[in-house]
């Protein structure tokens, strides 16, 4: 039975591992159904949800007590802004705002012999950080993650303080 808002930190937990697991998986078709390939930020972006979605298995088949609940939805809660800060980043690099981290673009190939632009055009990713390979309404993958844990984030934090 789906009971929303939810009314114990169990149903809360569950929650919160399905949007985790709804994100993560959205991630994956994005790559694999529609050739949407990730950037290094892109894939950093996947690393909380997967914590999320391990933790928060293992608490909902074992985890007995509510208070042990209570410090893993806090947990969960946190892994969630951290996947925002994440995603507020890269969404700050693709729109001009940051700077790329140096792993993540071209940079400046100016001052560069040819050997050393053949060197870093090998080693550089596949796909830059800098370019968003998808816009939704108007805002790229990231931003859409980016509002998405930040909202759930927060939610996770006022639905906590409701249940006892």
């Amino acid at each position: 039975m789906i009971v929303f808002p939810p009314k114990t930190s169990k149903q809360l937990l569950a929650y919160i591992v399905f949007f985790a697991a709804f994100m993560l998986s959205s991630a994956l078709i994005g790559q694999y159904g529609f050739s949407l390939y990730p950037c290094d930020l892109c894939i950093y972006q996947r690393y909380p949800y997967a914590a999320i979605i391990a933790i928060g298995l293992i608490s909902l088949c074992f985890a007995k007590s509510q208070s042990v609940l209570r410090l893993v939805i806090i947990i969960c809660g946190l892994l969630l802004l951290i996947d925002f800060g994440i995603a507020f980043y890269h969404t700050g690099v693709e729109y001009g705002w940051f700077k790329a981290p140096d792993g993540c673009s071209s940079g400046n190939t100016s001052n560069m012999t040819l050997e050393e632009m053949r060197a870093a055009i090998m080693a550089a990713p596949l796909v830059s950080c800098s370019q968003a390979m998808a816009y939704i309404f108007g805002f790229s993958m990231a931003a859409w993650n980016a509002l998405l844990a930040f909202a759930a984030g927060l939610a996770t934090f006022f639905t906590l303080r409701k249940i006892k």
